[in-house]
């Protein structure tokens, strides 16, 4: 699944959070485009490895709760009646 794109809001306020990352952490004041391409690297870069890993915990979790499906199925069986032969 390809990636789309932010909108407008979302992308404007991570590039200005990795603005104040560089501002905070590393004292370096980053330029709006240099912000933005590296955005666009790690969206690129990350965004794969993440949606991945989304993907495989919602499989999990699926598969968690079919088997809880499953276990309340049975549950619901009734038992047969056993019918005693005359004699035998």
């Amino acid at each position: 699944m390809k990636m789309t794109k932010f909108p407008r809001e979302q992308r404007e306020h991570v590039i200005n959070q990795v603005q104040l990352y560089f501002q905070d952490e590393r004292g370096e004041e980053l330029g709006r485009l240099a912000a933005e391409q590296m955005l666009d690297f790690f969206v690129k870069t990350l965004g794969p490895v993440v949606y991945n890993q989304a993907v495989e915990d919602c499989r999990k979790l699926m598969l968690e709760r079919m088997s809880a499906l499953e276990d309340d199925f049975y549950t619901l069986e009734q038992p047969l009646a056993q019918h005693r032969r005359s004699g035998l």
